[in-house]
């Protein structure tokens, strides 16, 4: 919901300043802010314009002698010189705007003019001098209390410590910047600490993490219909593609990332595409092609002077002509590579070039050089937690130390390169990344179930039409036909409309089914909570309400599949369903999950949504309005053979409930659990009971469900 009212909130901006642009022809201080801060609004995403605006602000401040307007001009010079690559330009404008917001006692201009420096520098790779303009600016920040100012400081902070290897800090930063974007309700800040947050993920190779942080911002850009913004996240996930060899997908993100970067015209962004698709082809052996992206990349690079992005290039191209057999050009380029990766600090960048040197004197049988190499790059590969460059390390270590002779240690380096590789594609890590993608798309589910029961209401539509149209034929058949063949024509009719009914029921009870899989009760209930929170403007709550719904509905349209469903399965529908309960209640329900331990979660398959509707019950009759603490426990075990589950709660008790309500009226849940047990245990062939008793049978207060539930055994146990 947060999307169109931020989008609708910077169109109306831009509008509203056309609009007083246009009202306000005198030249004047109030034109040029109005210039200004039309320029703020636009500059990242139209450039042209911007620059078109900026001529005529400055030449109104300066032919007014404004100073503040002059300044802010010079300001925006120095963040259109960063969009286009011109990173000195951009530094000496910045400086200058420093220079002017300082003489003028500005210190939210001040601060905003040493960000901008430091951004430039960050550019240009040189880190130490951007975390000090960036440290610069977050303590003035702080000092006005400018919690948006302190925010992007804190992001800024955390690139430099993620591109010098300091993870630890580097998350830190981010969090603590996403915390307070979240408080001020900027959620593209928040989409971008989660982009940077996935980044440092996916360089440890925590594939699972990084694709969840990545999906989490592109689905915040994309409600926000914010294209601009998506470049890095498509390359970002791109990249993770390439390295698990799933190469159709990541050359669709990259392609994509190319194209929007070429229409944003960031030359920094086509030059990181540029290496990300030369990657995927040399993964497909197409080095020709490979080696002719990676070149264009560096040239790019050279042209905008990122020392960073040029090492990484330089890299690159050494990697294909060590393959090629140019390898006295592969030496020269490493040299180069590791020069400027130790000129900006750049560890990561220093721990992939020592691979590529060890590489290097391998291939040219020097082991001892290979080896000293190679040693260096696994130390730094251990230090940083990067399991894909401890991997290749390992394997080549084990390659040196054979060739070497140093049969003990070519298999120790050969066992640890076993462990790495499982651990990167171990079944947990694909099957956590399958969980991540189809929750991205868990729309789509929840349309297909919508089609589902449109398709079989429509089935129950087609089969009363059929009836009606059987009882006007036979109709006719009793009017024209003799008396004999009314009686057996009769009996016809009668078999036939028996089979149409019980079909017909048939359908009806399937739809039911479906819908009571659904909870739509408890689904109207939960949207019209939502709702209430988004016009309070709980934006924070709401959205965590929001991922739990969303989570909890994504395990009821799986479960509604199924037969059956793993046990575990089950339970954390029942988890996720108190949770999203508590997170709204006036009194929090105290809830416990207890299962004994000779029950393998994993093992039993029982059929879905049986445990559910009675804590529900609970929740809507058991307990009085005033009462305090709110209890209600489910307990699992499993004896001789039965799977028992209990669940009881702290609240009036079912006598008391009989009495206050209506006698004569049966729980809905109970009967048609009844009914499913019933069905259930002539099915699995086993036992299936259902019994509810009022807890001062057993001097307590409260209910006591206890449900015999019938269960299969999974075959690969």
């Amino acid at each position: 919901m947060f999307s169109l009212s931020n989008v609708k909130a910077q169109n109306n901006k831009i509008d509203s300043l056309k609009t007083a642009l246009e009202n306000h022809k005198a030249n004047d201080t109030v034109r040029v802010n109005l210039l200004n801060d039309m320029i703020h609004q636009i500059y990242d995403v139209d450039v042209n314009n911007a620059e078109t605006l900026l001529q005529e602000s400055g030449d109104l401040a300066e032919k007014l002698n404004f100073e503040k307007g002059k300044a802010d001009v010079i300001y925006y010079k120095a963040h259109i010189e960063i969009i286009k690559s011109n990173y000195p330009k951009a530094i000496n404008y910045a400086k200058q705007a420093l220079k002017q917001y300082t003489l003028l006692k500005d210190k939210s201009g001040e601060s905003h003019s040493l960000n901008c420096i430091g951004i430039a520098y960050e550019y240009q790779a040189n880190y130490p001098k951007a975390l000090e303009y960036y440290k610069k600016s977050a303590i003035i920040d702080e000092g006005l209390n400018d919690l948006k100012g302190v925010a992007g400081s804190l992001n800024n902070i955390g690139n430099v410590y993620a591109y010098q290897g300091n993870y630890k800090e580097a998350i830190l930063n981010y969090n603590r910047a996403k915390e307070i974007k979240q408080q001020l309700k900027d959620f593209n800040g928040v989409a971008r600490a989660y982009n940077n947050i996935g980044s440092i993920y996916a360089e440890q190779s925590n594939f699972p993490l990084a694709l969840e942080n990545f999906n989490r911002a592109l689905a915040t850009y994309d409600s926000l219909q914010n294209k601009e913004r998506t470049v890095m996240l498509l390359i970002n996930v791109g990249t993770i593609y390439q390295i698990q060899n799933k190469l159709d997908e990541a050359i669709i993100y990259l392609n994509k990332a190319l194209e929007r970067s070429r229409e944003q015209n960031d030359k920094r962004a086509i030059a990181i595409c540029l290496n990300g698709i030369g990657n995927v082809y040399k993964s497909q052996f197409k080095n020709e092609k490979a080696l002719v992206l990676f070149g264009d990349a560096l040239e790019i690079n050279r042209s905008i002077d990122n020392k960073s992005e040029i090492a990484k290039s330089l890299n690159n191209v050494a990697d294909l002509q060590l393959v090629l057999n140019q390898e006295n050009k592969a030496f020269a380029n490493y040299n180069n590579a590791l020069a400027l990766f130790t000129d900006v600090g750049s560890q990561i960048g220093m721990c992939r070039t020592y691979l590529g040197l060890a590489k290097y004197y391998h291939s040219q049988k020097q082991y001892t050089e290979a080896l000293k190499n190679a040693l260096k790059s696994q130390d730094i590969a251990i230090q940083l937690e990067l399991i894909q460059l401890q991997k290749e390390t390992a394997g080549l270590l084990s390659t040196i130390y054979k060739n070497t002779g140093n049969y003990k240690k070519a298999l120790a380096s050969h066992e640890q390169f076993k462990i790495l590789n499982d651990s990167l594609f171990n079944k947990e890590n694909i099957e956590k990344i399958a969980q991540i993608e189809y929750e991205y798309k868990y729309k789509q589910a929840l349309d297909s179930a919508n089609i589902r029961e449109l398709q079989l209401t429509k089935t129950v539509m087609d089969t009363s039409q059929d009836l009606a149209k059987s009882k006007q034929n036979y109709l006719w058949a009793i009017i024209v036909i003799l008396i004999m063949s009314i009686v057996s024509g009769s009996m016809v009719f009668y078999q036939k409309f028996n089979t149409i009914k019980l079909k017909n029921q048939s359908i009806i009870t399937e739809q039911k089914l479906l819908r009571s899989q659904m909870t739509p009760h408890f689904i109207f209930n939960s949207l019209s909570v939502l709702q209430g929170m988004i016009l309070n403007k709980e934006e924070k709550k709401s959205i965590t309400y929001l991922s739990k719904f969303s989570k909890l509905l994504r395990i009821v349209l799986e479960n509604s599949r199924d037969k059956v469903v793993p046990l575990i399965q089950e339970l954390d529908a029942i988890d996720n369903y108190m949770i999203l309960q508590n997170l709204d209640a006036d009194t929090p329900y105290d809830y416990s999950l207890l299962v004994d331990e000779d029950i393998d979660i994993n093992m039993l398959l029982v059929p879905p949504m049986l445990i559910q509707p009675f804590i529900e019950n609970a929740i809507e009759h058991a307990f009085m309005e005033d009462q305090e603490h709110r209890e209600i426990m489910v307990q699992l075990s499993f004896k001789e053979k039965k799977l028992s589950c209990i669940i009881t709660d702290n609240g009036i008790g079912i006598d008391a409930m009989s009495q206050k309500s209506n006698t004569e009226k049966k729980s809905l849940a109970t009967t048609i659990t009844s009914e499913r047990l019933r069905m259930l245990a002539k099915d699995f062939n086993m036992s299936g009971t259902i019994s509810i008793k009022d807890r001062k049978k057993y001097q307590k207060q409260g209910t006591q469900v206890t449900l015999i539930i019938p269960y299969k055994i999974t075959e690969n146990s």
